[in-house]
């Protein structure tokens, strides 16, 4: 059986090897933004068809929890969470396409998305406070803690990438496993499950992305 951790290498673009699973983000992202096209080019003040109510309740809900949770205005972050969110959940159902492997469920995706969540803690962090003021909180509240608040910082992005990854590669383990073993439709009320456990997994990372971000933002230097 194929190690998880190996990608399979599809074609070379001059000498960089694209593997299968960043063919595989490609075309999702290729995908997510022709439906976001289609989507939001015929918006309507007046009279909004469903496919827009439906997206603006998502943003609205996108907004409250970003409230809720990082205490600020949304605007400025409602970009990046969203993004996240809907990329990770897409990405997590994307399995339950036959012959279509996850991207999620690849150790290199969900490391670029951790590392997405940790460079934007430092961008925040250097927004809210300045270079000066952003590096004296990695001192609070004393200076000796700095190797413990550096250590903190890689440790909770390898968190996000590993818990990401854990939980999306072993529901689609299962799934094949199952598939392999019982047939096409013994397997259906586990992709039920795939798809509540995909959500849920999107839903956390991005919480968890909100409470590192606004924790740069509020943080005390």
């Amino acid at each position: 059986m194929k190690s998880p951790l190996v990608s399979e290498v599809l074609f070379h673009i001059g000498p960089v090897a694209i593997g299968h699973q960043v063919a595989a983000t490609w075309a999702l992202m290729f995908v997510l933004s022709l439906l976001c096209y289609l989507a939001t080019r015929r918006l309507k003040v007046e009279a909004p068809g469903r496919s827009q109510v439906l997206l603006e309740a998502f943003i609205e809900m996108v907004q409250s929890q970003i409230r809720d949770t990082m205490k600020c205005e949304p605007q400025t972050f409602l970009p990046l969470i969203a993004t996240l969110f809907v990329f990770i959940f897409f990405a997590n159902l994307s399995s339950l396409v036959p012959g279509f492997e996850a991207p999620t469920a690849s150790i290199e995706t969900d490391a670029a998305l951790a590392l997405i969540v940790f460079c934007s803690v430092i961008v925040q962090g250097l927004r809210s406070h300045g270079l000066l003021g952003y590096l004296r909180t990695f001192a609070s509240p004393s200076w000796v803690m700095i190797p413990l608040n550096l250590l903190e910082q890689l440790t909770r992005t390898f968190s996000l990438m590993v818990r990401l990854f854990g939980n999306v590669m072993s529901g689609a383990f299962v799934i094949a496993v199952v598939l392999s073993l019982a047939g096409l439709f013994v397997p259906i009320p586990f992709m039920a499950l795939d798809v509540l456990t995909g959500a849920i997994q999107a839903y956390i990372f991005t919480v968890l992305a909100m409470v590192f971000i606004g924790a740069a933002v509020h943080e005390d230097s």
